[in-house]
């Protein structure tokens, strides 16, 4: 006989002999910290089609049978299993039970599930919300805000308690500081440094709230997942936002997305699609001593100004008007009449006649020591991907004007373009 396919909303306390098809959206080890960190299971997350989140568990001693086929984000159908009331303490979901996988526990992963099943799902907290919360230890909600700042003890190689503190601005202007510690510390900060653009929207799920000194912080669990930017849609979302802030123009779409399926594309869409995937912008500079050219291509743009490629090629012109006759977007012109750092790349065909141009590897503004997130420093570099063999920094001012690095009285500016 067939189990009967009901919602988690329908289930009861005791073994179930129905049916639940649902999204993993995440799980996590859970470790006893009273017994040296000793395993005892996998604990996850759980959401079906009406948006409804459960916990779950699975014991030590039954993850030989399913950990290697716990997938976050699949779906599956969930049979054989038990269910409890969850501990009122530390929550997860507003579910006040807990389903526990037994030795007859079927999970398996469902390609087409009956009803469609939303892909995320988040418990976000505004100031005010998560004041309320702070010591009671009673719900442990999701955070989303704006990456200010970020301070790390990790070491490489690292060492004993290591902690990372991310200054989070969140609704109102409101600021909070969200700390990681151990594994955790270790894990984002290594994912920090390999990341090429400095994340700007940051989503923590599972965080505790505490006041301490008079002060809103949120610590990290067990349960907590860090998601980047565009990891999430609810980040995209966000970042987009930031980004009309700031520019003062309506978000684009993600390039990549509008491609995401698998279609046909004719040689001139192929070449268009090429086209706004870099972007470079050329300075024209002099000096006293003579004059040059700095070319600062898509990943250093990128790093002083939060925008991506196809992001500022939907600034430049359009499809009728050439590109090299367009004036530079705002984000470019608003460098001119500041002071930068410059570190170029100097290469052999630096010497050669034809090639009387230096690529600009990192861009620092006045003042700036080392782009965020600040890190202790600790033998590692701030390679944005490229060969920096070579490489050198200048300190140099934007003249007004035009888009240049001038050391002197005049400064001639080439136009941002697409290449």
């Amino acid at each position: 006989m067939a189990n009967v396919l009901v919602l988690l909303s329908d289930l009861h306390s005791g073994r179930s002999s129905s049916a639940v098809e649902v999204r993993l959206l995440r799980f996590w080890e859970a470790r006893n910290v009273r017994r040296s960190g000793e395993l005892m299971g996998v604990d996850m997350l759980l959401l079906d089609s009406q948006s409804t989140m459960m916990p779950a568990t699975v014991n030590v001693n039954r993850l030989a049978t399913h950990l290697t086929n716990l997938e976050e984000g699949s779906v599956y159908s969930l049979t054989g299993f038990e269910v409890t009331h969850c501990n009122q303490n530390y929550r997860l979901s507003d579910s006040s039970l807990l389903i526990r996988f037994t030795d007859s526990t079927s999970f398996k992963k469902v390609t087409e599930p009956a009803v469609p099943i939303p892909l995320e799902s988040f418990r976000f907290r505004n100031y005010s919300e998560m004041l309320g919360l702070a010591n009671s230890n009673n719900q442990l909600p999701d955070l989303i805000g704006e990456i200010t700042a970020v301070k790390s003890t990790v070491t490489d190689p690292p060492q004993d308690k290591n902690r990372v503190m991310a200054t989070i601005r969140m609704d109102n202007d409101t600021s909070v500081t969200m700390s990681l510690f151990d594994a955790q510390a270790v894990k984002i900060h290594n994912q920090l440094e390999q990341i090429g653009v400095d994340p700007r929207v940051v989503v923590a799920t599972s965080v505790n709230p505490k006041i301490v000194g008079g002060r809103l912080f949120l610590n990290a669990t067990s349960g907590t997942h860090i998601y980047f930017d565009k990891q999430t849609d609810a980040g995209e979302r966000l970042f987009y936002r930031l980004v009309e802030r700031d520019t003062g123009l309506p978000p684009v779409a993600p390039l990549l997305k509008s491609y995401a399926k698998v279609e046909k594309l004719s040689i001139s869409e192929l070449n268009d699609f090429v086209v706004t995937a870099t972007y470079r912008v050329e300075m024209s500079i002099a000096d006293e001593t003579g004059e040059g050219l700095f070319v600062a291509f898509d990943g250093v743009i990128a790093k002083l100004h939060n925008m991506r490629a196809h992001e500022a090629a939907n600034l430049l012109a359009g499809d009728d008007v050439n590109p090299e006759e367009t004036d530079a977007p705002p984000f470019v012109r608003d460098m001119e009449g500041k002071s930068y750092t410059f570190q170029v790349k100097v290469g052999p065909y630096n010497f050669t006649a034809n090639h009387q141009s230096f690529t600009i590897s990192r861009i620092l503004g006045e003042g700036e020591r080392a782009p965020q997130p600040e890190f202790v420093e600790d033998g590692g570099d701030d390679d944005n991907g490229d060969d920096n063999d070579g490489a050198g920094l200048v300190r140099r001012k934007m003249k007004d004007g035009g888009c240049s690095k001038s050391a002197g009285p005049s400064a001639k500016s080439k136009k941002a373009r697409k290449a």
